[in-house]
């Protein structure tokens, strides 16, 4: 309603500086929603999985009492840097000791913590001193088609880049790694509905846009089969489902250094890692791959091969429902 707009709206000034508490007021604003529900149903389950951390803020009282477990793809400590809708600034070191204490009481209650990547596992010990016993790290995965569409022949190689905020996600980057190939037999698609990638396309006759890509269209599937290059320099997303979506349809990623995706991409053997926001290096890569098209064919074939073995959704909640069937065991050891 008005009110919580009002609650959670940036204020005017602070939030130039990330100096507001913005994301903290939203998160607190969420958890005071739930709390009341979880304390309606608290006696009718035997497991409660909370999802993420921040809806638990003003439950964590309740949560000790049953069987927990928390789930987090980043901790606040590394997201206060890296959230899309907003930049860091002088008042984010403030926000994160402020916020501290606040989510560790979350992860106090539980009984077991699930972290979607081995980098948000680092944080939970380092950032709030979370035990490594009490935490399982693994990907939550997503769900691609049950049948891909196929990658048409073609002499042409195209690259492909998937992003609705084109700069922070490295897409300026990536146009200006492009054009310095002056490779003639390549084209780039960027698939953004921001309007620099628009201006990209109309500027020079080797680059696509592809601008009216919802969330959840299936046709995502077929723009990735008609791709051969995956390019995801973003660098400040932390396990970016674009690049899980790019490696289900079996193509090469090159991606940034950054956060947990060196733990998705494979250097050298699904993709290429490069250094965040080098240009020189991200068409180094590129190259390496244009020169030579069976290497990155079979990239992706490998690619698609470790995305089946660990990155899809099903393989994510046979390991959840482990760590809750676990976390059951765990509290009822601990209260007898």
């Amino acid at each position: 309603g008005p009110a919580g707009r009002v609650w959670r709206a940036p204020i005017p000034g602070l939030a130039a500086l990330d100096a507001d508490l913005q994301p903290l007021r939203s998160q607190l604003g969420v958890s005071a929603k739930l709390r009341p529900v979880i304390a309606r149903h608290v006696d009718q389950v035997d497991v409660v999985h909370v999802y993420t951390h921040n809806a638990g803020l003003l439950s964590t009282k309740i949560l000790a009492g049953i069987p927990t477990v928390v789930s987090l793809d980043t901790t606040n400590a590394l997201n206060a840097y890296r959230i899309p809708y907003r930049s860091p600034g002088p008042g984010t070191p403030f926000t994160v000791r402020l916020t501290k204490p606040i989510e560790k009481r979350v992860y106090d209650s539980a009984d077991l913590i699930v972290a979607n990547s081995e980098w948000s596992k680092r944080s939970l010990r380092e950032d709030y001193g979370i035990s490594a016993s009490k935490i399982r790290a693994f990907p939550f995965g997503i769900t691609p088609p049950p049948v891909l569409p196929r990658r048409p022949p073609g002499s042409s190689i195209r690259i492909g880049f998937l992003g609705r905020q084109f700069v922070r996600k490295g897409g300026s980057v990536l146009v200006d790694a492009f054009l310095s190939l002056g490779a003639q037999n390549a084209t780039l698609v960027l698939i953004s509905p921001d309007p620099l990638a628009a201006e990209a396309a109309a500027a020079h006759d080797r680059i696509e846009v592809i601008d009216d890509l919802s969330p959840g269209d299936d046709r995502l599937w077929e723009l990735l089969a008609g791709l051969h290059i995956f390019a995801f320099p973003s660098s400040i997303d932390q396990a970016p489902n674009a690049v899980l979506e790019a490696m289900a349809a079996g193509l090469p990623v090159v991606g940034a250094n950054v956060a947990a995706v060196p733990e998705m991409i494979d250097h050298g053997g699904t993709g290429l890692l490069v250094p965040p926001e080098d240009s020189l290096a991200l068409a180094a890569a590129l190259q390496e791959l244009i020169k030579d098209p069976e290497r990155a064919a079979q990239m992706g074939c490998w690619g698609a091969e470790r995305f089946a073995a660990n990155y899809t959704a099903a393989v994510g909640a046979d390991r959840l429902i482990a760590v809750l069937r676990e976390a059951v065991d765990l509290h009822g050891r601990r209260a007898s």
